[in-house]
């Protein structure tokens, strides 16, 4: 493989891993039902006060490197509709279409839960008039995060594989350029003759004298 290869999959696996830590830890710090403050106001509305927690940070950093990592690979690989060069094989290419669909489909999932499961963590007041149940005060609820985080790695792992096989399409290429063809490039032009130069032949003079009255 590539030097380049090689270091782009470990900016993109890293990329991929500190989106799923930071979103792990989201899920951890998250605003719990205890943490919420509820007040009655003198015509039975309540109002949930809800405290600013870690999780809107991390979920906020999380959808960033997920972010950071797509535009990565997109700008490296490029798209189908703008590519440009040699295309890979037909295997290749419908693996690397797969992926490339299903990695965006993921990567829209996963930033939109992200983004909102942060927004839902920020410190913020909400009013409610439903008294009757007891769980009027909404909360992100468990594994929002987790999802995210999950749905990122999936997001980064099918990056790499679309990454990877449409770059394989320029070692195909140089596979096929062999000695044996460049060689049958160079026969083609025209061979150099040289022009055949007859020797000169003497005459004698009496010879030549008698001609030329002739």
């Amino acid at each position: 493989m590539e030097r380049r290869k090689v270091v782009m999959c470990c900016v993109l696996s890293l990329l991929g891993l500190l989106s799923a830590v930071t979103a792990f830890a989201a899920e951890a710090t998250r605003i719990k039902r205890s943490q919420v403050k509820v007040t009655t106001e003198t015509n039975s509305i309540k109002k949930c006060s809800y405290p600013r927690s870690p999780a809107y940070d991390l979920g906020f950093t999380s959808a960033l490197f997920l972010m950071m990592a797509q535009i990565i690979v997109s700008v490296s690989s490029s798209c189908f509709c703008c590519r440009k060069g040699p295309s890979p094989s037909r295997s290749k290419w419908i693996i690397s279409l797969i992926c490339f669909v299903v990695s965006w489909f993921t990567f829209v999932i996963a930033f939109l839960v992200l983004l909102t499961g942060a927004a839902l963590n920020d410190e913020h007041i909400e009013e409610s008039t439903d008294i009757v149940s007891p769980y009027f005060c909404y909360i992100v609820k468990p594994g929002v995060f987790s999802t995210g985080a999950v749905l990122s790695l999936v997001t980064i792992t099918l990056g790499i594989v679309y990454y990877l096989c449409l770059g394989s399409s320029k070692q195909n290429v140089a596979a096929t350029m062999t000695p044996a063809n460049q060689g049958a490039g160079i026969a083609m032009g025209q061979a150099q003759i040289p022009e055949r130069v007859e020797d000169p032949v003497f005459v004698h003079e009496d010879t030549y004298m008698r001609r030329q009255f002739t």
